[in-house]
């Protein structure tokens, strides 16, 4: 017997749909059906704890960027310089998205303050946060 492919069952499937006939037997569709099923469910899986081990990773960086906060406003860029000094896969975007969350689940407060002029740069305003 030759090997059935999927392109070949998918195919016969389709055919019977088509015209309401079958070139394989009920068994050998059924079977073939299962099969891709159960591979389905497989990838499901380990996606489910792909997606886990990363949140785990995830709240790691969560939870360092929550312990870099103070009782004062401090900038993006001070709690990214502390967060990088624990965790080397820190990074300013990474860190900002943590303080964002923070801020939505009421651990942290936001506000923005104005740094002020220097010789080389104008004065300008930042996101600052510090602990609820």
């Amino acid at each position: 017997m030759e090997k059935i492919t999927k392109k070949d069952m998918y195919e016969a499937i389709k055919e019977t749909f088509v015209t309401g006939a079958c070139k394989f037997d009920a068994d050998t569709v059924i079977a073939f059906c299962d099969k891709e099923i159960a591979s389905l469910d497989a990838k499901a899986a380990k996606a489910k704890e792909r997606a886990a081990a990363k949140k785990a990773e995830a709240d790691v960086l969560m939870g360092q960027v929550q312990d870099a906060l103070t009782d004062d406003y401090q900038t993006i860029a001070d709690i990214a310089t502390i967060v990088s000094g624990v965790n080397s896969d820190a990074t300013t975007s990474k860190v900002t998205f943590r303080l964002t969350k923070l801020v939505e689940a009421g651990v942290a407060e936001k506000t923005q303050i104005t740094i002020p002029a220097t010789e080389t740069t104008k004065a300008r305003k930042v996101n600052a946060y510090k602990l609820v």
